[in-house]
């Protein structure tokens, strides 16, 4: 497990999709923010190739956020896109609602640039997201990640199109464990 002082993130058990899968995916407003293909329920019992895991996909690498107080699932964080030849990834997140507004985010973001930069020896991580998602800017910006642009409209989201924001960190400008001025301490894994 890769920890952060109150967060771990570990492999994925068979028992976390059910409530994976209830609490982020069948939540049709919530599923349509974070992916970037139309919701669509998915049939009790069948696999649902968002929450289940494939070990020889060496491009993506799923994760469950838990609770290190107790052992709760608080949600799913992954990186993903890993270019081996470029040295880069993309990080994505997903908490459930009781875990929300805790600081989570930004420890998650933490220990998914210490597993990126440190582990897996990668060069540069990105994040793309909503410019209306305050908590995910907030959670990037806290760790060092820059806004490198704006992607006008590209996002169809419950019926409009919103503006994504493109943020990068290099492993250079990463200051594991360093606070920003204002903001908790995120840990180091």
């Amino acid at each position: 497990m890769l920890r952060g002082d109150k967060i771990g993130l570990r492999a994925r058990h068979e028992d976390d999709i059910p409530i994976l899968r209830a609490e982020l995916y069948d939540d049709v407003v919530n599923s349509s923010r974070s992916e970037s293909r139309p919701w669509r329920p998915v049939t009790p019992g069948a696999q649902d190739s968002r929450l289940m895991v494939d070990d020889t996909e060496q491009a993506h690498v799923p994760f469950s956020v838990v609770e290190l107080d107790g052992g709760a699932l608080a949600g799913t964080a992954a990186l993903w896109g890993i270019d081996n030849h470029n040295r880069s990834a993309h990080i994505g997140l997903g908490l459930l609602p009781g875990a929300r507004g805790k600081g989570y985010g930004t420890e998650v973001v933490a220990v998914l640039c210490h597993y990126g930069f440190v582990v897996r020896g990668l060069h540069r991580l990105q994040i793309e997201t909503l410019s209306d998602n305050p908590a995910m800017l907030r959670s990037a910006e806290r760790n060092g990640f820059v806004r490198e642009g704006v992607l006008r409209s590209s996002a169809w989201v419950m019926g409009e199109f919103l503006d994504e924001v493109l943020l990068g960190l290099l492993a250079q400008d990463w200051k594991p464990g360093t606070p920003r001025p204002g903001t908790p301490r995120p840990g180091t894994p």
